[in-house]
């Protein structure tokens, strides 16, 4: 009589283990901004398109000197560049993530969170480009030297380098999206918009972290010097294209005196070191804060 032997179970991963997760909770709730959003109902202009204190010149002598009705239209200008923002760097996500993926195992629950993600990220491009028509605004692009960089960034970044850099990315709007979610001032629309983008990104940024961990364990001095300056040089290009210079024009407004105003606008660079506080002890903990890439963090306000 033949005798039959009896496969050990194979333990799932740890990364594994947190995408299944991510997998089940994705199935149990996640939005089609096509439905959610109200799209129909003309923009109000009564309101403001993200929360006020969040401007580039909230606490500004400019700001006192405007109207209710510019300030609300420079909130929508901006809101809308965030959004035009968000859309670039969703794109490159989606081809680092796919690059990273590219001929694994697709039985493997992180193949199939990676590729759940990507969907996310399509639909909220999507999302955040109707969002951005609505409010009135231009097609705001990054700068062309930032638009090259990323083109560099999407092609040879891999491991930590790709993930920490999603999750800067990823913290920095979700902090600033909880605020214009929840206030009462922001068009309803908008605030849609970001409930939908804040709670669908919580599990991306779960897995970055996961991620960012994981390929950490085996990285070496010279790597981890190497990807912590590539990581702060993104977040740097990142940070710093989220508002284009353009929005104050779009605005009704004095663009020179408005960009010399947001320059030294410490209220804001308050708001953005806050907001990511979290963030950098994360980063502090990975030991990707070192001395040069503080010296790009500290250049963006995030710390």
């Amino acid at each position: 009589m033949a005798s039959s032997t009896v496969r050990p179970e194979v333990q799932p991963s740890r990364a594994s283990a947190v995408a299944q997760r991510l997998l089940d909770s994705s199935a149990t709730l996640s939005y089609d901004p096509q439905a959610e959003v109200d799209w129909e109902t003309p923009l109000d202009k009564g309101y403001h398109g993200a929360s006020p204190e969040w401007s580039t010149l909230y606490g500004t002598a400019y700001w006192d000197e405007m109207t209710e009705a510019q300030r609300k239209e420079l909130t929508r200008q901006e809101a809308a560049s965030v959004a035009s923002t968000g859309i670039w760097f969703e794109m490159i996500l989606q081809q680092l993530v796919l690059r990273d993926i590219y001929a694994k195992d697709p039985t493997d629950p992180e193949f199939q969170w990676a590729l759940t993600e990507v969907a996310d990220e399509c639909r909220h491009s999507i999302m955040f480009a109707r969002g951005a028509k609505k409010l009135g605004a231009p097609a705001y692009r990054p700068r062309r030297a930032a638009v090259e960089l990323g083109r560099a960034f999407k092609t040879v970044a891999f491991g930590e380098a790709a993930y920490a850099a999603i999750l800067v990315a990823e913290e920095v709007l979700d902090v600033m999206q909880r605020d214009w979610m929840r206030d009462e001032r922001v068009v309803p629309f908008v605030r849609t918009i970001n409930n939908i983008h804040v709670v669908e990104e919580s599990r991306h940024m779960k897995f970055a972290r996961e991620e960012t961990l994981q390929r950490l364990e085996k990285a070496g001095w010279v790597r981890r010097q190497i990807h912590a300056f590539v990581i702060a040089v993104a977040s740097y290009v990142i940070v710093t294209s989220m508002v284009n210079k353009k929005v104050y024009a779009n605005a009704g407004l004095d663009s020179a005196r408005a960009i010399a105003e947001a320059k030294a606008n410490q209220h804001h660079k308050s708001m953005m070191r806050s907001s990511c506080s979290g963030l950098m002890s994360f980063l502090a903990s990975a030991r990707l804060l070192t001395r040069p890439a503080l010296a790009f963090y500290k250049r963006a306000h995030l710390i």
